[in-house]
């Protein structure tokens, strides 16, 4: 547990005690979420040079800092503003100029509308802008998703890799096939060889893998595969959710999806329905590193049990 963030501890608590309350129908994951990112206190971590992380508005945020402004890797959830913009001041009083996103889901990009406001470009990949032009519905997470408002639509669209140059660093802006979900990218820090990798890493916790939504299994181990063999080894990660991360612990985590991949397979494989997946406890060797989340170890089974094809 002490891998955990706050706002991690306070989503599991929530999660747990309200997936308890049978015959009751549990809340949403992401009415708690949002709940707990109205008041968790912003953690910055300091990367190399001028990169810097900050942490407690759902996603982590990757801010870049320096005489041309703010360049952030995703706008975590809007009702952080008031503590992200203070985290933000607290950096530098440069202005926001650019935000990529990782992808579609809200807790990366429901922030997109105060830093249009203030100012800033907002990219992403076509696949991210359809979906936050829309209503996208979650049934993992019974929830159903509005439309961002006008402002936070990316209006930089992205369908190939692209390098931007920003205050000395190289940033490599590189797409994906399907893996987390169909809109996912990740960037590359060059110089201070720092990478975001959005939620394509999920650091000492089970991830969420958008099946609804172009995501799956396989897709995510694909893409997890590609992006190690493009990272050196001494990088800097910033991962999805999580602390801080490095090469290793991503390639740990990406042989943990492997692994129980492999198992939920061979059990589907012998005609298993999910709940006799979930029952069998394919997770169990990596419950202990992984399993103190909102996606606990069940739940991440069931995941991965609708995702293979």
């Amino acid at each position: 547990m002490k891998r955990t963030s706050i706002l991690a501890l306070a989503l599991g608590m929530a999660c747990g005690s309200a997936w308890a309350q049978a015959p009751t129908k549990p809340v949403s994951p992401v009415i708690m979420i949002n709940k707990a990112a109205a008041t968790t206190p912003i953690a910055t971590t300091p990367l190399r040079g001028p990169l810097s992380m900050l942490s407690g508005s759902g996603g982590n945020i990757t801010v870049l800092t320096g005489k041309d402004g703010k360049l952030m890797v995703d706008a975590g959830i809007a009702v952080s503003r008031p503590r992200v913009e203070a985290a933000l001041t607290a950096i530098s009083n440069a202005p926001i100029k650019y935000v990529i996103n990782t992808h579609y889901h809200w807790d990366h990009t429901d922030g997109n509308p105060w830093v249009h406001e203030d100012g800033a470009t907002i990219v992403a990949t076509a696949g991210t802008v359809k979906r936050v032009s829309e209503t996208t519905r979650v049934d993992d997470w019974d929830f159903t998703f509005p439309p961002l408002a006008a402002g936070g639509i990316p209006t930089e669209i992205l369908k190939a890799n692209k390098t931007y140059h920003f205050d000395g660093q190289t940033v490599e802006v590189r797409l994906l096939e399907p893996s987390h979900t169909d809109t996912d990218l990740y960037v590359v820090f060059k110089e201070a060889n720092v990478a975001s990798l959005g939620d394509l890493f999920w650091n000492g916790v089970y991830p969420f893998i958008d099946n609804e939504n172009g995501g799956g299994i396989d897709g995510m181990i694909k893409a997890d595969d590609a992006i190690l063999a493009k990272l050196n080894d001494d990088v800097v990660l910033v991962p999805g959710h999580g602390p801080v991360g490095t090469k290793k612990q991503f390639k740990a985590f990406r042989d943990m999806l492997a692994g129980i991949r492999d198992k939920v397979a061979a059990l589907k494989k012998q005609g298993k329905s999910r709940d006799e997946v979930v029952a069998a406890k394919p997770t169990a060797a990596w419950d202990e590193v992984y399993g103190h989340f909102v996606i606990d170890p069940d739940f991440f089974t069931r995941i991965v049990y609708d995702g293979l094809k």
